[in-house]
């Protein structure tokens, strides 16, 4: 292919023309056939630390469940290698992340080839003069090791590679909140430390034969601080020309059709959801980036991509990393005062089109004799020009008002809770007295809905319903968490029931919604003639009921729970949220 030698070329033009055999890694030496193994990383991060000792520095941080080191590399020319001391000369830090999906490795091969060019001078020359490049190589380190030929029949090469998920089967690219695996609680707590700048994701897409060879998509872009909406689309397109510069065709958006293998139906873009990187991060006041490089092109081409994108990232972070680390501190001061505003906690694509000339290829759709469906062939000899529409206009779609004071979750749940707070840095206190009966906002599910299976893990759970006032017993040990905090945004998306990737959406509090105490339906028919002879309201309110509602009247169990709701034996905690808001700040 034509263009993929180019673009190789262009990659390989400015490495050194002798480079340390060392330093080198099977994909080079195999020209970008072949990825090593993680036993490869291993060595190459400990040889880059040798051959740089005063500018790199190897260290592990985690283990994975099957007992890998999940290993780093902290580079810059400052001396500045551990957080402590980047803090201290005040460097911005980029976090590239590689391997997230074990499968789409090109992040790895680029970024050790990006680092070593970085290194000698020859890619963003000066730029580790300016900020520290922190290099995860493989993040689902386990999922590396599931090596197989045919792990990604749609994604040409290399010959062998990794598997999506972990050796638990998280997909850690749906874990950024709730954190069950192993491997995220080390990546929070590698962020924590570090506070990077911005956090890198490079990935390889799925989907159809297309042109255009790679997406880069930023946030906050569509949502987020509005001062730093427009510093992540300056950031966003910075990158897009100095690739485009290199010869690539970079989109700002996902390049997935709105309906799922029909080219006509166009592209719509969106915000991801808290649960994968480019959601999350923007809840911290950080930028994040998915790069997405094209499956179908062939893998010398997808790793000189990947290299030129962290190349242009070094570039840009020397440039203005100074300036978007003032904004983002400016940020957090901002997000602490969102008390009482506003908060989305998803958004959507509006139906306002844009009709685009997309690269596509000559394709048809005809009948298959195997799955009896429509059957999509692309002719990949055939450039053709798409003319589609583009939905690109993004707002939020549900929104939440953070509460003046912040939450309470009571001392039964604190320490469970305190503990996914902590993976997050997000600020909170243990009660030591008992606030005592006071006014706070309640929320009790009208409708509780379960998921019919389980998702990463999993029962999620639905809730309809609303935050109303009431009084309530609120004992010693509860927790409190601020919203006046810089991770503001994140706590309201941690707490308010109806966001899709609260704590609550995610399963943290089904026991609430689960039924424990009933009456047998002999002693119920007892206590409801009971009810029935000293509460003439209730009589009357009972044969309402009857009258207007035929499904009721019809179901023994509904009539009698009627009843049971009304007793004073009814478990008033069923169906309310266990967690609090306040108005005030404890």
């Amino acid at each position: 292919m034509i263009r993929s030698a180019l673009l190789f070329a262009l990659a390989a033009a400015v490495a050194p023309a002798h480079a340390a055999p060392d330093l080198s890694t099977a994909a080079e030496r195999s020209g970008f056939q072949h990825t090593g193994r993680y036993a490869e990383v291993q060595q190459l991060c400990a040889r880059f630390q040798r051959a740089y000792p005063k500018a790199v520095r190897c260290f592990e941080f985690g283990r994975t469940p099957e007992g890998r080191p999940m290993l780093a590399l902290a580079v810059s020319r400052t001396g500045a290698l551990t957080p402590a001391q980047a803090k201290a000369r005040g460097l911005p830090v980029l976090l590239v992340q590689g391997g997230i999906h074990a499968g789409e490795i090109d992040g790895k091969d680029a970024g050790f080839l990006a680092l070593r060019q970085a290194l000698d001078g020859q890619a963003a020359p000066g730029a580790l003069d300016k900020q520290v490049l922190l290099f995860v190589p493989v993040f689902n380190v386990d999922g590396h090791e599931r090596f197989g030929r045919w792990n990604r029949p749609n994604q040409r090469g290399p010959v062998a590679m990794g598997w999506r998920t972990t050796a638990q089967n998280y997909n850690l690219n749906r874990d950024y909140v709730k954190a069950d695996a192993p491997e995220m609680r080390a990546m929070l707590a590698l962020v924590n430390a570090w506070d990077p700048l911005a956090y890198i994701d490079l990935h390889v897409t799925d989907g159809a034969k297309f042109q255009p060879d790679v997406s880069i998509q930023v946030e906050p872009v569509h949502g987020g601080d509005a001062e730093l909406m427009r510093s992540g689309a300056a950031l966003r397109d910075a990158v897009m020309a100095d690739l485009k510069r290199a010869g690539s065709d970079p989109k700002p958006f996902y390049i997935s059709f709105a309906v799922n293998d029909d080219p006509q139906s166009g592209f719509e873009d969106g915000m991801a959801a808290p649960r994968f990187s480019t959601g999350y991060f923007p809840l911290r006041n950080r930028f994040a980036m998915l790069v997405e490089t094209h499956s179908w092109k062939d893998y010398p081409t997808r790793v000189g991509i990947t290299r030129n994108t962290i190349v242009s990232l070094l570039s840009q972070v020397a440039l203005h990393g100074r300036e978007w680390q003032a904004q983002t501190r400016a940020a957090d001061l901002r997000a602490a005062a969102l008390a009482g505003t506003a908060v989305p906690l998803s958004y959507q694509a509006t139906a306002r089109t844009t009709m685009i000339d997309f690269p596509g290829y000559a394709y048809t759709r005809t009948p298959s004799e195997v799955s009896g469906g429509l059957m999509t062939h692309y002719d990949e000899s055939t450039p053709q020009t798409w003319r589609v529409p583009l939905r690109d206009e993004v707002v939020p779609k549900l929104l939440a008002t953070a509460p003046q004071g912040g939450y309470l979750v009571p001392a039964a749940l604190a320490e469970r809770v305190a503990a996914r707070l902590r993976l997050h840095g997000v600020e909170f206190k243990l009660l030591a007295r008992a606030p005592g009966p006071i006014e706070v906002e309640t929320f009790r599910a009208e409708q509780a809905k379960f998921g019919a299976q389980s998702f990463e893990g999993r029962q999620a759970l639905a809730l309809q319903g609303e935050w109303k006032s009431e009084r309530r017993e609120v004992g010693a040990g509860a927790l409190f968490v601020p919203i006046a905090q810089a991770k503001a945004r994140l706590v309201v998306t941690l707490f308010e029931p109806s966001g899709a990737d609260s704590l609550l959406a995610w399963g943290e509090f089904n026991t609430a919604f689960e039924r424990k105490e009933y009456m047998e339906e002999y002693v119920a028919e007892d206590v409801a003639r009971e009810q029935l002879a000293a509460d003439p309201a209730l009589a009357a309110a009972f044969q309402s009921k009857l009258a207007g509602e035929p499904a009721f009247a019809a179901s023994p169990e509904a009539r009698l729970e009627f009843f049971a709701r009304r007793h004073s034996s009814w478990d008033e905690r069923f169906n309310l949220y266990p967690v609090l808001r306040s108005a005030k700040a404890w």
